[in-house]
C-alpha cells in the first residue's frame, strides 16, 4: 500500500478537538470557530450569521457543526446561507472537521462553522 502526505495549500486543517477547543493548524482556538482559506476566527454561533453570510463568493460549501451531535440549524439561517450561493451541510462538529480536512486537502473552497464538543 502505498501512502501519501496530505499537504493543505490554501488553508489549515483542524488538527484536534476536545471539550470547548478545537486545535487548527497547530493552534488551540477556544470556543466556537469558523475555519476558511482566509483564515480562522471565532465564530458567535447559530445566531451570528454575518460571518457566514460574508464568505457567499468565497466558498462553495459551509460545513456547519452542530456540537457533539447532530442538530438542525435554524431554517432562516439555512435559507439565507443558500439564497447567498453558500451550498450548506450541518452534521456534527466532529464530522464536519473531518469533511472539511478531507475537501481542503483536495483544493476545494470550503468553510467550517463549528460549535465546541
Amino acid at each position: 500500500m502505498r501512502l501519501n502526505e496530505i499537504t493543505y495549500p490554501d488553508g489549515r486543517p483542524v488538527d484536534g478537538y476536545g471539550p470547548g477547543f478545537f486545535r487548527i493548524g497547530g493552534v488551540v482556538h477556544s470556543g466556537a470557530v469558523l475555519v476558511s482559506n482566509a483564515g480562522v476566527s471565532g465564530w458567535g454561533g447559530l445566531g451570528d450569521d454575518a460571518p457566514l453570510h460574508a464568505l457567499a463568493g468565497q466558498v462553495d460549501v459551509l460545513f456547519i457543526g452542530t456540537g457533539p451531535e447532530i442538530a438542525h440549524i435554524p431554517a432562516g439561517l439555512r435559507a439565507g446561507l443558500e439564497q447567498a450561493g453558500l451550498g450548506v451541510e450541518t452534521m456534527a462538529s466532529p464530522a464536519a472537521a473531518r469533511t472539511f480536512n478531507v475537501l481542503l486537502g483536495e483544493g476545494r473552497r470550503v468553510a467550517a462553522a463549528l460549535l465546541p464538543v
